[in-house]
């Protein structure tokens, strides 16, 4: 299969599972883009792991396959593999930090237990490494390498964070929680409770809403940070981090139930805003 095969059936993935991303790359230049989709579909296989597997050695399995396929990429020798074969491309135009790959995939092993968050610096550090070091990735497409600084990990954790809430339900169907363990032990919640569906709908609330302020304040330190050349399309997605938490916050919503999803059209008013200003 050609390069330009594998980079397309990127491109579709990307477009079919990431609309935010996917929309935003449309931002950047068009010889670009494709780099980016390659990048997203990367971070697209990774994460679903831990949704599609039943037993943590075949995640472990898994996520060890990707640790060698990021190598092989790098060094010019990409398997079989849509995905593997555009990261290879990837190496050999921008060069990216293969650090930045590696954290994304161990902060991936979470996904595979039902360990929890011993707190929120826990769940930061977990939201900076996978939606940060790709926002960080996905810049230095964009500045041919340059490393973009702090406004990467404050858009990242915002977006992140927010992510993880939206996720709750589908996480919790899963006997997964994605919550600081300490904010739920001060609300007097037992994950048990949240598992089962009885937990307190007004304290799980608070703690829905104690992560989404911090998403928040994540969000507007991005906000007052500068964005380096060209890089704002690997930034967007954290624009629509208001978005999402407005339908969060909505008086009586359903953290474990309700849907936060928002129109692509609503996306796309929010994509141009940022680009005819420069801001997020």
């Amino acid at each position: 299969m050609s390069i330009e095969a594998s980079l397309a059936a990127c491109e579709e993935t990307v477009r079919r599972t990431d609309p935010d991303r996917y929309l935003s790359a449309l931002f950047a230049p068009e010889e670009r883009r494709p780099l980016l989709f390659a990048l997203y579909a990367f971070n697209h296989e990774t994460a679903r792991i831990g949704d599609t597997v039943r037993e943590p050695m075949m995640g472990e399995i898994r996520l060890e396959w990707w640790r060698e396929a990021i190598v092989e990429a790098q060094d010019g020798r990409p398997r079989a593999h849509d995905v593997v074969r555009g990261l290879a491309e990837l190496f050999a135009r921008v060069g990216p930090p293969l650090e930045l790959f590696e954290a994304m995939i161990d902060a991936r092993q979470f996904d595979l237990g039902g360990e929890f968050f011993a707190d929120l610096n826990a769940l930061v550090a977990y939201a900076d490494a996978t939606s940060g070091s790709l926002m960080r990735l996905a810049s230095g497409i964009l500045l041919d390498g340059e490393k973009i600084g702090d406004v990467a990990h404050e858009a990242g954790v915002a977006y992140g964070l927010t992510g993880i809430l939206r996720a709750l339900p589908f996480k919790v169907s899963q006997q997964k929680l994605y919550l600081p363990a300490d904010f739920l032990k001060a609300e007097g919640i037992a994950p048990d409770e949240i598992f089962a569906g009885n937990a307190d709908a007004s304290k799980l609330a608070r703690v829905k809403s104690a992560v989404a302020a911090h998403a928040r304040a994540h969000y507007e330190a991005a906000r007052k940070r500068q964005i380096p050349g060209h890089s704002l399309p690997a930034l967007m997605p954290a624009g629509l981090v208001p978005l999402y938490l407005r339908k969060l916050s909505r008086t009586g919503f359903d953290p474990l139930r309700g849907s936060s999803d928002v129109a692509n059209y609503r996306k796309q008013i929010s994509f141009l805003r940022a680009a005819l200003t420069g801001k997020l």
